[in-house]
């Protein structure tokens, strides 16, 4: 079965270091988990603006 060098190379980086996971994990919990405060997520859909099929093109 064919395995690419990347799914080879994280395989044994994961191998290597065992901890590298949670570490991972606890990275990410402390960057982007975060509560969401339903009114401003709110307020930004509301507020965002549609975009034009081609975005290149000027409104003539």
């Amino acid at each position: 079965m064919y395995e690419s060098d990347i799914t080879r190379f994280l395989r044994e980086l994961k191998a290597r270091e065992p901890a590298l996971e949670s570490e991972q994990r606890t990275a990410r919990a402390i960057w982007w988990d975060k509560p969401q405060d339903p009114d401003t997520v709110r307020r930004a859909g509301e507020s965002r603006v549609p975009q034009q099929p081609y975005v290149y093109q000027t409104k003539a």
